[in-house]
């Protein structure tokens, strides 16, 4: 078992021995969170600690917090380059409620023409949701890019100024994936990054464990909600529109059930 936990160890090198344990548990290998934490100590593996970060008090919710898939697209820009010198330009869009990596898309130069495309796929791949979460980057605000979003019946959900925290799930998503896929990388061209890094998001969408998900991954998470139909939104015509202060969203078929109970009892 040892030996199992060493080679997945250098196969999944960021991973500690928590999420270790979960693949474990996948060869069949039940064990406890403290015999695994043994384990690991036996084997002598250590995960290098990351600098401590500033944490946001948890009293202070994000705006328009998500309570099912689809409502609340969250995306962002990551930068690196190749081994050739060629920049990289990532756009990574992910669902906050489940936690998917929708897309990554890789370029050079990335406008926000072609943010409206990717966009564009994935509405026409899985509904529209009721809000995209963003800073005020150029590509987010262009005429274009809002014209789209009205087109498209979205509420857009704009962080203020200096406060990353209200884009926690684009934060989170793109430091795992700096920390699990570029920092570990070296892409001798662009094509290449191109199809690592879409690798990457399989394998994060569909093998790695999620803590905030009990150790789920986000496809089995999202195969075990209790009305999976519900993932396909409309925009905003299948939402509610939540308050401008932070709060969560309301569950767009219980106001529907709400509302028919009202014409039933009404003379």
């Amino acid at each position: 078992m040892i030996a199992r936990m060493r080679e997945l160890s250098a196969q999944y090198p960021r991973y500690g021995y928590r999420r270790i344990r979960i693949f474990l548990g996948r060869d069949g290998h039940r064990l406890s969170v403290g015999r695994a934490y043994r384990l690991w100590c036996a084997a002598g593996l250590q995960l290098p600690r990351k600098r401590p970060r500033k944490r946001v008090a948890m009293a202070r919710l994000r705006p328009q917090t998500p309570c099912g898939p689809n409502q609340v697209w969250s995306y962002d820009f990551v930068f690196d380059h190749c081994a050739n010198g060629q920049q990289l330009k990532c756009l990574t869009i992910a669902d906050e409620f489940t936690k998917e990596g929708l897309a990554i898309e890789v370029d050079g130069r990335i406008r926000s023409p072609r943010v409206v495309a990717v966009l564009s796929r994935l509405v026409s791949e899985r509904g529209a949701p009721t809000f995209l979460r963003s800073d005020n980057g150029p590509e987010f605000v262009s005429k274009a890019q809002l014209s789209w979003i009205i087109a498209q019946g979205i509420g857009t959900a704009l962080i203020e100024p200096g406060k990353p925290w209200q884009n926690g799930v684009a934060e989170s998503f793109n430091g795992k994936f700096r920390d699990e896929c570029l920092s570990l990388e070296w892409f001798r061209s662009r094509a290449e990054a191109k199809v690592v890094i879409e690798a990457w998001r399989r394998h994060y969408n569909e093998v790695r464990p999620h803590s905030s998900l009990d150790y789920l991954t986000p496809s089995e998470f999202v195969a075990r909600l209790p009305n999976p139909a519900s993932r396909h939104a409309t925009g905003q015509g299948a939402a509610v529109c939540g308050p401008p202060r932070p709060g969560p969203l309301l569950n767009p078929l219980r106001k529907e059930h709400m509302r028919e109970t009202r014409h039933a009892v009404s003379p």
